[in-house]
């Protein structure tokens, strides 16, 4: 068994999900309200999670919209309360884990959700007193089992960030049995969230040398196991490792990210089409990365030797053959994202908390070039 403290609780082992009823114990609680999406039931996961926490009459939010929603926050709100919960358990990928932690502020929280952003000066809003949370990852990449923030589009189609210490779930329950049954696009997609992730911390100007140790070693399993679990999704070890890839990403998030989150998180708050936010992610950073390369040479190198590169490959030149090895879409237009909404998607992504700490500071004209560049093939 894997015990690591480092941000907060982690259980990380084959068969971890077994030690749900003992981390509820530890807690002190008894009734969680699970927050989970009907994709993890039609899979079979949440049976093992719900034997695991021995819990024969679970109260089941499964309504988790693929981006997480204002609305969807306050309708889990309302059954937690209803329920008589004392805590939350998360099951599946980013977005209930995003939606476990929104509801957990909003339970001692008052009204509006708004107000807590970070982009809006909400970090010192968020208080300690909010009820534990348990996060239990199904797929591999988006690290927000260990993440200070949850990601959540508001009513008005901004998606934005609620960041702050109090926002770490207070147990983090990482089983690579669980994403056994992830299929391959999916594989693909968190996959490259993960990697980008690393990318990003590690460019990011904040000094946090430990963050970048974890961020070398996290790319590096990344692009050790990612095409393996792509080919072969029972390869467990492939999957253990990718699974190791994404909590170390989301461990490195202090440092903060850059500008291709800064895109995405703008681009996922579009409510005509639904864009997932590892795939945006792959589709971008190939074009981030050569804009950020000027003033990081140094940093590039690093990260050429981490990802086991050639002295003369350039490192976006390989993200854009691990994106086709993964058969990932090669540009936004592919993605059908029309190109009237550049304006505003430039605006928000200037908003967005990650902008301030890319590795080469951004503008708004930059940002106009860099969105045609991920339009084009």
């Amino acid at each position: 068994m894997s015990l690591i403290t480092y941000l907060t609780r982690i259980q990380f082992e084959r068969g971890a999900v077994q030690l749900l009823a003992e981390e509820l114990a530890l807690l002190r609680v008894t009734r969680p309200l699970i927050i989970t999406d009907k994709g993890v039931i039609a899979a079979g996961i949440l049976d093992a999670v719900l034997e695991g926490g021995e819990l024969d009459a679970p109260v089941i939010y499964d309504e988790t919209p693929g981006n997480p929603t204002e609305n969807a926050v306050l309708a889990a709100r309302d059954l937690y309360r209803a329920s008589g919960c004392d805590s939350v358990v998360a099951v599946g990928g980013g977005s209930p884990l995003d939606l476990a932690k929104a509801v957990s502020l909003l339970v001692t929280h008052a009204e509006p959700l708004e107000q807590y952003a970070a982009i809006l000066g909400g970090l010192p809003r968020i208080r300690a007193d909010k009820p534990p949370v348990i996060a239990i990852p199904t797929t591999s990449g988006t690290g927000s089992e260990v993440g200070r923030a949850a990601l959540i589009t508001l009513e008005d189609g901004r998606k934005l960030g609620f960041i702050s210490p109090y926002m770490i779930p207070s147990v983090a329950i990482c089983d690579p049995n669980l994403t056994l049954k992830l299929p391959s696009g999916l594989t693909a997609a968190t996959g490259m969230d993960a990697v980008t992730h690393c990318i990003e911390t590690y460019l990011s100007p904040r000094v946090n040398a430990p963050a970048e140790a974890i961020a070398l070693d996290g790319l590096a399993r990344a692009m050790r196991y990612l095409r393996r679990a792509y080919r072969d999704g029972s390869d467990i070890e492939a999957r253990e490792g990718m699974m190791m890839a994404s909590l170390e990403g989301g461990m490195t998030f202090q440092k903060g990210l850059g500008a291709v989150h800064g895109m995405s998180h703008a681009l996922g708050g579009l409510k005509e089409l639904r864009l997932h936010h590892g795939t945006l992610n792959a589709v971008i950073l190939p074009a981030v990365l050569r804009f950020t390369k000027q003033g990081n040479e140094s940093k590039y190198t690093a990260l050429a030797k981490a990802m086991g590169l050639a002295e003369n490959v350039e490192i976006a030149d390989a993200i854009v053959e691990l994106n086709a090895d993964l058969d990932m879409p090669k540009s936004l237009a592919e993605m059908g994202v029309p190109r009237d909404v550049v304006p505003l998607m430039v605006k928000r992504s200037l908003a967005d908390h990650s902008t301030a700490t890319n590795g080469r500071p951004v503008s708004g004209s930059d940002y106009e070039a860099l969105f045609a560049r991920a339009f084009r093939a």
